[in-house]
């Protein structure tokens, strides 16, 4: 796709790894994430992809597919008359103190679409000393903030650092496609007029690439610059608390944090288990109000997409007048990760995500074309479908969902649209259906944090739409 450059539009598919909340099967990774994939180790994160061969997708349809079949030469029908017209809620004003505006434009990068940022001020804790940090991705499906160091700069050095017994404490971060290896320090974490105090963050990147251990650069190629991440950080806002929780907490052979001994120039940094309130969190968590989950709204955009779009995202449900959640809406009870199981072309689904750091929907169907060339496995099919997947809850309630696939050629070839509610591809497992960004567009997306596990309230873990 010659509008892309040499490189290519890439990818990113915030795919849950797992820590015993979440069971993900991925294809083609190494030894050493498998083996994390079965322990309760790296917290269910959603996995970035940054492949220069294309954007990948798993978001699934039910019922049978009516694409081209195999095939793997990039076209497909611009013509998307015949889709249904998609979801049509419109974003509140992102006014008040718990709410903030979401954008979605060309990005940091610039050839990344469906990357939806905030801004994060970051201070030292307990201090006025602040540095505003924009382009951060709101990412559903993972938990934690997470912040590329060359976008703090020198305010980097001033975050205190977590130790463990005296070390540096590090964590590396598994993703699909590579890893995020830096410190774990403390800041007070302000988004719109929330503040979470005196909370552990990542740091992404302020390590020298000689202390990260082999377990960790094993998984894949780093991704610890804003190149390689398509953003400045990541904001995990999905249901848990802490990025990895009660298995991290019991022994070091859980654990995917780190101790340092000597500091950042170490290169024997050794698993430690961490405790709860020293492990990277979700900043929504600690809000002293407006801390029970959620709500990701987005506007309806055409189904051949659109420059840029502007959504909110509010914080609390339920806790103020402009985030009530009304009866009428679907609620899926999920696992600790915000997994649900289901169905998708008569084949079952053993895990499926609404995952905003997604930015296509993910699932795989051979009857689908795909691009093949700068879009590698982005499905290009030959005209327009609309597909159709059933969600089934913790509780075994199920519920239909359909969604549109228009070809990826079409979408991205004038090189001009970065806000697409149709994009879609294959990656993994076909056991996994990823319903990311696209399937945000008009809806109210809701996510009920956990509180039970962690003895702050009752609620069990849920998302909503």
């Amino acid at each position: 796709m010659a509008a892309a450059g040499a490189a290519g539009w890439r990818q990113h598919v915030r795919h849950p790894i797992t820590n015993g909340r979440r069971n993900v099967s991925i294809h083609g990774i190494s030894g050493a994430f498998v083996r994390a994939l079965r322990e309760p180790r790296a917290c269910f994160f959603a996995v970035l992809f940054a492949l220069t061969a294309g954007l990948a997708a798993c978001g699934g349809g039910g019922g049978g597919s009516s694409g081209s079949g195999g095939g793997s030469s990039a076209g497909g029908s611009g013509d998307t008359s015949s889709l249904p017209a998609g979801p049509q809620q419109q974003p509140i004003a992102a006014s008040g103190p718990n709410a903030v505006a979401v954008t979605v434009n060309r990005g940091i990068t610039g050839n990344v679409p469906n990357i939806p940022t905030v801004s994060v001020t970051i201070c030292v804790p307990n201090t006025g000393t602040c540095q505003k940090i924009d382009n951060i991705q709101v990412d559903t499906a993972s938990f934690g903030l997470r912040v590329v160091s060359s976008a703090l700069g020198g305010f980097n050095g001033t975050l205190p650092l977590t130790t463990s017994n005296g070390a540096t404490l590090a964590e590396c971060t598994g993703f699909a496609d590579g890893y995020t290896w830096g410190t774990v320090r403390s800041a007070d974490v302000k988004i719109g007029g929330e503040t979470a105090s005196n909370i552990p963050i990542q740091v992404i990147g302020d390590l020298a690439t000689s202390t990260v251990p082999t377990a960790c650069s094993s998984i894949g190629p780093s991704q610890n610059s804003v190149q390689a991440l398509g953003a400045n950080g990541i904001l995990g806002i999905g249901v848990a608390a802490w990025d990895c929780g009660a298995g991290c907490a019991i022994s070091a052979q859980s654990s995917f944090y780190y101790a340092c001994p000597n500091g950042t120039m170490s290169n024997n940094c050794a698993n430690t288990a961490v405790t709860l309130n020293n492990q990277v969190a979700n900043p929504v968590a600690h809000f002293p109000v407006d801390n029970n989950g959620v709500i990701l709204q987005m506007p309806p955009i055409s189904n051949n997409g659109q420059a840029s779009a502007t959504g909110t995202l509010v914080f609390g449900i339920g806790t103020q007048p402009n985030n009530a959640i009304p009866t009428s809406v679907q609620r899926f009870a999920t696992d600790g990760g915000g997994n649900m199981t289901g169905t998708y072309n008569g084949h079952a689904v053993r895990a499926a995500f609404l995952d905003s750091g997604s930015n296509g929907l993910f699932f795989t169907d051979s009857g689908i074309a795909q691009c093949g060339g700068n879009l590698g496995t982005f499905y290009c099919p030959a005209k327009p479908l609309t597909l159709s997947a059933t969600l089934t809850d913790k509780n075994n309630v199920s519920s239909n969902v359909s969604f549109n696939v228009v070809s990826a050629s079409v979408l991205l070839n004038s090189g001009s649209n970065f806000a697409l509610n149709d994009l879609a591809g294959s990656f993994g497992s076909s056991a996994n259906l990823d319903l990311g960004l696209p399937f945000f567009y008009g809806r109210y997306v809701y996510y009920g944090l956990d509180q039970k596990s962690y003895g702050s309230g009752s609620q069990t873990p849920y998302v909503a739409f």
